[in-house]
This record gives C-alpha cells, sequence and structure tokens, in this order.
C-alpha cells in the first residue's frame, strides 16, 4: 500500500512539474502601438493565430504623446509604432527608429511607390506607409443651401452653427493658410495671426470641434458639414451615398502614416514579422476597409471592395506632388498657433 502510495505521488509530482513547465513556456510578444482602432480585430487575431506572437496594443491619442513616450524610454518599450510622418521625421533625427532590414520584409515590394521617398524619410530607410489621407470636407445637400467647393465657403453666414471640424490646429490652420495662397507649413508669425484672425469669423458656425467620430455626427443630422480625416469621410459616405465629398478648390494637404521599428525594440524578430505581414495584399485590404485611409499597398487595390474602392485609393484628380504635406515648424509658429486655437475654440463654445 505503501508502495503504491508512493509511486501515485511520484506521478503527481511529474505531472505537476510537467504543468508547471507548461505554463513558463515563455510566449513570443509584440508591442504595438498606435491609435485606437487602427488595426481590425480579426487581422491581429488571425495573426497571432497563425504564428503564436501575442499582440500587447497601446494606444496614444496624440503623435506627440507618443514621442514623448518613446524619448522617455529611449527607443525603448515598444516593438512597433504606427504614427504620422512629420512626428516620424523627428524620430528618425533623434535616432529613435531603426534603420530597417528591407531582406526581412519582403512584402515591401507591394508598396506603392506614390507614398515612397517623401520628405520624412526619402529613402525608406526607418518606416513602411500604412496608409494616407487628406483633410476633405463633406456636407449633406439636403442640409445645406449654398454649394460648397472650398474651405473660404464654410464662412458663409447660412451655415450657422452646423459645422463639425477636427480638432488639430495645424489641419485647420493649414486649411485656412492654403485658402489664403499661404503654405500650411507657414512660418510668418504675421501670416498666422492673419489666419486666426480669419477663422474666428467662422466661429459662429461651428457646432462641434472633436477628434474621434465625426462622421457619426454627420450620419445623424447633428451637423450638416464637416472637415474631417479620410478614413472618417470614407465611413460617412458609405453609409449614406448622397452625402457630398469636397477637395477644396484651394489646395489640400496631405499626410502619410507609417509603421517603425524603435532602435531599442525588445522583439525585433516579432516586429518584422508583423510588418511583413501586413504588407500581404489581402491582410492590407481588410485593415483599409476598415479603418478607411487611402490604400498604400497596390496590390491591395484591386482587392477592395468595389464599395469602398473610390474612397480607399487617391482620386486620379488628385496629384500628390501638387498636395503639400504638414511639415515640423519653429516653437515660435507652433506657439501662435496653440494660442490662437484657444482663443478660437473659446469663440466656438467649446
Amino acid at each position: 500500500m505503501k508502495k503504491l502510495l508512493s509511486l501515485t505521488l511520484c506521478s503527481i509530482f511529474s505531472l505537476s512539474v510537467l504543468a508547471g513547465c507548461t505554463k513558463t513556456k515563455p510566449v513570443a510578444e509584440l508591442n504595438l502601438y498606435t491609435w485606437d482602432n487602427l488595426f481590425p480585430k480579426e487581422v491581429l487575431d488571425n495573426f497571432t493565430k497563425e504564428t503564436g506572437i501575442k499582440i500587447n496594443y497601446s494606444t496614444f491619442d496624440s503623435n506627440e504623446a507618443m514621442l514623448a513616450k518613446l524619448e522617455s524610454t529611449k527607443g525603448g518599450d515598444y516593438d512597433v509604432v504606427v504614427a504620422d510622418d512629420y512626428i516620424i521625421e523627428m524620430a528618425i533625427k533623434e535616432k529613435l527608429a531603426k534603420s530597417l532590414d528591407k531582406t526581412r520584409i519582403p512584402n515591401i515590394k507591394n508598396v506603392n511607390p506614390l507614398y515612397q521617398g517623401h520628405y520624412f524619410d526619402p529613402k525608406d530607410q526607418y518606416s513602411v506607409p500604412y496608409g494616407a489621407g487628406i483633410q476633405t470636407i463633406i456636407y449633406n445637400p439636403d442640409l445645406v443651401k449654398i454649394d460648397i467647393t472650398g474651405f473660404d465657403d464654410l464662412l458663409d453666414p447660412s451655415l450657422k452653427n452646423s459645422i463639425g471640424i477636427t480638432n488639430n490646429f495645424r489641419v485647420i490652420h493649414g486649411m485656412s493658410l492654403i485658402a489664403d495662397g499661404k503654405s500650411v507649413n507657414e512660418e510668418n508669425i504675421e501670416a498666422i495671426e492673419k489666419t486666426g484672425k480669419k477663422l474666428l469669423k467662422m466661429a459662429p458656425n461651428i457646432r462641434l470641434i472633436k477628434e474621434e467620430n465625426l462622421q457619426d455626427d454627420i450620419l445623424s443630422g447633428d451637423i450638416s458639414v464637416g472637415l474631417m480625416y479620410t478614413s472618417q469621410v470614407t465611413q460617412a459616405c458609405v453609409a449614406n451615398p448622397k452625402l457630398k465629398v469636397v477637395y477644396p478648390k484651394e489646395g489640400v494637404g496631405f499626410g502619410i502614416m507609417a509603421q517603425f521599428i524603435p532602435v531599442h525594440a525588445p522583439h525585433e524578430k516579432e516586429a518584422y514579422t508583423f510588418i511583413d505581414y501586413i504588407l500581404r495584399p489581402e491582410v492590407s485590404k481588410t485593415c483599409f476597409e476598415n479603418v478607411g485611409y487611402y490604400s498604400t499597398n497596390k496590390e491591395a487595390d484591386q482587392l477592395i471592395d468595389k464599395k469602398y474602392r473610390e474612397f480607399l485609393t487617391l482620386p486620379s484628380s488628385l496629384k500628390i506632388d501638387e498636395m503639400e504635406v504638414m511639415r515640423n515648424i519653429s516653437n515660435e509658429a507652433m506657439e501662435t498657433h496653440a494660442r490662437l486655437w484657444t482663443e478660437f475654440r473659446s469663440a466656438c463654445g467649446q
């Protein structure tokens, strides 16, 4: 009996050890850092299912917050970051981004050359495009009495308390500067002050200033006009094809989002695996259809569902070399923008 008990205990002990080993077996991980909802859940789940790599998804609410975090960790903690062009330029200058080994990203061949070689990474040495967009006006013709063709039309008194705009002063001030024949990256303080005064004339027309889900407000009828990001315009137009999209006659701003690997990423191998996975045409197609930005993957373009395709590929009437991209500007210019934006928001009751 004692012998049998001893054997039983040994068996239990052995199973416990095996179980313990199983529990402590290392699990591959990837620390992804970007905006909320930038990747469809099904894409992330399928990546983990296929590779066994667990994704730890962390979010930021502004490019500047991302850079500050990356600076505090000295380019560590995170494995893949997705952010906007101008902030990636800063990360590169601060040596916070890793120079990529493109032999480890075979699907990089799928990237549309239109979105490569831009100012923030001219040799495409550090980043891989994920999506692109422009700042667009959208309106409901059933609720608007005028024909909107450009930014200056948003000052029309008939639009009182009916406009929703994104909460980004570089975007809004930039469009106003373009309308005045200036650069979106204007450094002249007097010119920036002038656009601030001009925006105050639009204040009575502003109903909402917000960053997230502005498309819901035009769909509900809470606003009749919106100045939104490409992703929001796409979602609104798919839900209500009667809405009109306006590429401002004065000119438009253009931007690219891209993925990069921080210089001291703790899981470098997994980072390369993720970036290459996202560049698969069928995976990119799913991402663009869900997120709503312009496709930067030329092999994914024809896979995109026809009901989305016109919204997810750059219109032929727009030429990238004729559009202006947002760049970093002087501290004095930024401080002027910030002060004027505070005054504008106050005038709007926001």
